[in-house]
């Protein structure tokens, strides 16, 4: 792989757009500018509807009216539990659900009956959880540090700073002006823990350069020592998580407002296209990678980009989601100056453009076939595609170390005239035999059953 330090007047280019990102944020109606209708599934084949059972108690908005959920047959969804702005969900040893809350520093701890406790407070936006692979230590990712805790007949004790040092909205030198600072852990089966570092915007070339490296998935080895880049050029890799043979796996938020890279017309251009941004080309680009990383795997962020399209360039061209190459960025990287990014392995799985995928899992012979061994993501939704890509649960399911195309677990968060009432963060499977899909829009826990469960 080939990398040459970019060009002055391009990091000032780039540092200047600072942009959120699709994976941030409530977002309440999405209108369609297009006139097409909005999907309300990713990949919606043999779902039915079915209504959201609500319990006493639980009917504000927005369970204040009848909803329906896209769902295999004979399946069932109910709120499971209201949480305001709960987002990433791991399930205790004792079989509880811990459910993150950023916004309230906030760990809560919820019983099988869907009752509440707090379990840890006065956190610097917590957000990843996970345990050790023994049980006995449990892991925090705040935006400035991850944190481990002693875990002992449900209680977490003993805290001490395992990670510290990690940038955030308060470090210094950004200033507040950080999009993507919540952070996700996941531990190894040695014990290794990992950490997403997303970046500070849309195109933010300093991150790569930045102590410690943003826009990375950070390694502390086991016994402890000093975190340090894993894999790079990882946007804003939130979805991140330890799969059955031991792989780390993350999901990730691809860049907004992508120029066009080829040079060649795009649909009825009478010249050439190459780096201008084209609504209806950035609708649907970059993919937004599902990856397995190793040591020093480089995604390419912002310098290539996942390039879905079977005839590269062409307007209305087929996707392939599968083992997807990235190509160079007309803007930070022309001709590939700045990384060759035909060097780079193709990304192993990956999401439609805009998906915004969060909160990341795996299951094994928990749930009924085809549902066994998967995968199991949080799809946010795009806050700039036309028509809007759909929040869901999706499942990409998991056979000799690798993930297969995505399918719709859950959908129907989404109409079809682009309003929502909801966006699933996170999809864990629980020693029910269930889902539980946090919600930090519709501020709700579901329980997405099987049937029989």
């Amino acid at each position: 792989m080939r990398i040459v330090r970019i060009a002055p007047w391009a990091a000032a280019l780039a540092t200047a757009a600072v942009l959120a990102g699709c994976g941030t944020g409530p977002n309440p109606v999405t209108n369609v500018l297009s006139g097409a209708e909005a999907p309300v599934a990713a990949a919606a084949a043999g779902l039915v509807p079915v209504p959201v059972t609500v319990p006493p108690g639980a009917g504000t908005a927005p369970f204040d009216q009848p909803r329906e959920a896209l769902v295999p047959a004979g399946w069932t969804v109910s709120v499971f539990a209201r949480v305001p702005n709960a987002r990433l969900a791991v399930w205790t040893p004792q079989g509880e659900l811990l459910v993150s809350v950023p916004d309230d520093g906030r760990v809560l701890a919820l019983s099988r009956t869907g009752q509440q406790r707090t379990l840890l407070e006065g956190l610097t936006q917590p957000h990843g959880l996970a345990f050790s692979p023994g049980g006995g230590t449990l892991y925090v990712a705040e935006s400035n540090q991850v944190s481990a805790y002693r875990w002992a007949d449900g209680a977490a004790s003993a805290a001490r700073v395992v990670v510290p040092g990690l940038p955030d909205a308060n470090s210094p030198d950004l200033r507040g002006a950080y999009g993507h600072e919540l952070k996700s852990v996941t531990v190894g089966p040695d014990g290794a823990v990992y950490v997403s570092v997303g970046s500070t915007g849309n195109i933010s070339v300093a991150d790569r350069d930045a102590t410690p490296q943003r826009a990375s998935i950070l390694r502390m080895p086991p016994g402890g020592g000093p975190a340090r880049p894993f894999a790079t050029g990882v946007r804003n890799g939130t979805g991140l998580a330890t799969a059955p043979d031991g792989s780390i796996w993350t999901a990730v938020n691809g860049r907004d407002n992508i120029p066009f890279p080829y040079d060649r017309p795009y649909g009825d251009a009478s010249g050439s296209s190459y780096g201008t941004v084209i609504d209806a080309y950035v609708s649907d680009h970059p993919a937004e990678p599902l990856a397995r990383l190793s040591a020093g795997r480089e995604l390419g962020w912002p310098f290539c980009n996942p390039d879905p399209d079977v005839e590269p360039g062409v307007a209305g061209s087929a996707r392939d989601l599968t083992d997807v190459p990235l190509v160079a960025d007309a803007e930070l990287n022309p001709g590939g100056r700045a990384m060759d990014c035909a060097a780079l392995a193709p990304v192993e799985q990956s999401f439609p453009a805009h998906s915004a995928p969060l909160g990341l899992s795996f299951t094994r012979g928990v749930l009924p076939a085809p549902y066994a061994a998967g995968a199991l993501a949080g799809v946010h939704g795009s806050w700039n595609a036309d028509p809007p890509r759909a929040p869901e649960v999706s499942f990409f399911p998991w056979s000799d170390g690798r993930l297969g195309p995505q399918k719709t677990l859950v959908g129907g968060f989404q109409d079809p005239s682009g309003s929502r009432w909801g966006r699933p963060v996170a999809a864990v499977a629980g020693p029910d035999g269930a889902v539980y899909v946090t919600d930090d829009d519709a501020g709700a826990v579901y329980r997405v059953a099987p049937p029989g469960r």
